[in-house]
């Protein structure tokens, strides 16, 4: 009879801060608002209100993309720690909910966690909670940002025998195309010769599934859109009137994406930072993209980035994928 795993009767939890020093959320913001074409940057959704929104997104019927990715990682989670073998090294890069991770980790059971997030509340609040029902497991937190490149040191006192990134779809989703071969090869860069990469990727489907997905009738994808406005106004003493905004989504076929925009219905100024913006009646905003891929296509960008394909896991209906990588 197989012997039971020794684990460490209590793992260690440790944070790490890589941001910048200076104002990095109104930096960004400001940016975005000065181009031709205003663009906000999706990586700051996740605050606690906007996780909060998240989850219920998730639950809704319309939202296929969670309860898939859900149900392969449920499936498929025992197979996915045999392709990624004992002794890892497991790196997140961004998450807004540890669900899927917890289930990696129960299989895995690796020596060492290490999630990295722009959102240092959120990334306690998760390694905390894994943290409670896992303690045994090793955690260094790191709040940076996952979208960049980062050198992360070397944590000692854990021997590991293979380096892992794991990259859920809601990370990897809201990476544009031609910005998505840099992120794998960061990726590849990170694990190093050897190593491996699981990352969920959202398949191209029908416009009207995924027009519904991102337009629910309950108004929460649009609550979670403005709320981003609201953040601005609370952390940055924006003036926005979200009464003079609406949320805006659609799929455009030709760049295989979804869209996400804030529509202004007015013309008018808003102040950020102690800059001036006008707005124009119409004028659209990007805040947030999910990009498709077929399975073929996203394998072809994984070899062009430095990995070799090596598994596919997909939901009974193969909407969402699940694809084990290693670097070459």
């Amino acid at each position: 009879m197989a012997q039971p795993l020794q684990r460490p009767a209590l793992g260690v939890a440790r944070f790490y801060n890589f941001l910048p020093e200076g104002e990095f959320f109104l930096g960004e913001v400001l940016a975005g608002l000065a181009q031709p074409r205003k663009i906000l940057p999706p990586k700051y959704f996740y605050d606690a209100h906007g996780c909060a929104l998240f989850e219920q997104i998730c639950a809704l019927p319309g939202y296929y993309p969670a309860r898939a990715e859900l149900a392969i990682m449920v499936e498929h989670g025992a197979a996915m720690a045999k392709f990624l073998g004992p002794g890892c090294q497991l790196i997140e890069l961004g998450s807004c909910s540890s669900r899927n991770t917890r289930i990696l980790i129960e299989q895995l059971q690796p020596p060492l966690y290490v999630p990295i997030d722009i959102e240092a509340e959120m990334l306690r609040s998760n390694a905390a909670a894994l943290a409670r029902l896992l303690p045994w497991l090793n955690i260094n937190g790191v709040c940076a940002d996952h979208t960049k490149l980062l050198t992360l040191p070397e944590f000692v006192g854990v021997p590991i025998r293979r380096k892992v990134v794991y990259c859920p779809g809601s990370a990897f989703g809201n990476i544009a195309v031609q910005e998505a071969g840099e992120f794998l090869r960061f990726a590849r860069r990170t694990v190093g010769l050897g190593g491996a990469l699981l990352i969920g990727v959202d398949l191209k489907k029908d416009k009207l599934t995924l027009d519904a997905a991102y337009n629910d009738a309950a108004g929460l994808t649009a609550a979670f859109n403005l709320n981003l406005l609201e953040r601005i106004n609370r952390e940055l003493g924006g003036d926005f009137q979200l009464q003079r905004f609406r949320h805006r989504t659609f799929y455009d076929e030709d760049r295989g994406r979804v869209e996400m925009h804030i529509e202004s219905l007015a013309s008018q100024f808003v102040h950020v930072g102690g800059e001036r913006f006008k707005f124009s009646q119409g004028e659209m905003m990007l805040t947030g993209i999910s990009c498709k891929y077929s399975a073929d296509e996203f394998r072809a960008l994984a070899q062009r980035s430095g990995f070799a394909p090596a598994q596919t896991w997909t939901d009974a209906v193969e909407r969402f994928s699940v694809h084990g990588l290693i670097a070459v």
